[in-house]
């Protein structure tokens, strides 16, 4: 009746950071970007650590993680070639 009021097994701060880390992505803020997923990994270690999360939401933010630290492996400024060589 009220499933408007579920969360949907989501966790608000690190929907956050993954809204924050798109945003960024998207308009490719690079140092921006990579701090954000630096701010999701040890969000993910102490939400893990506290216990609060269950199983399944663990296992569903931890393939996230991976996805975005093999995304923006080389998504950084010092690694950017310049587009006249």
């Amino acid at each position: 009746m009220f499933s408007f009021l579920k969360n949907g097994g989501k966790n608000k701060e690190l929907e956050i950071l993954i809204a924050r880390i798109e945003s960024n992505v998207a308009n490719n803020y690079k140092d921006a970007a990579q701090e954000a997923l630096k701010k999701y990994e040890d969000m993910l270690a102490r939400l893990t650590e506290n216990g609060s999360l269950n199983d399944k939401q663990r296992g569903q933010y931890e393939a996230k993680l991976t996805k975005y630290k093999n995304r923006l492996k080389e998504f950084t400024h010092k690694d950017q070639k310049p587009y006249w060589t």
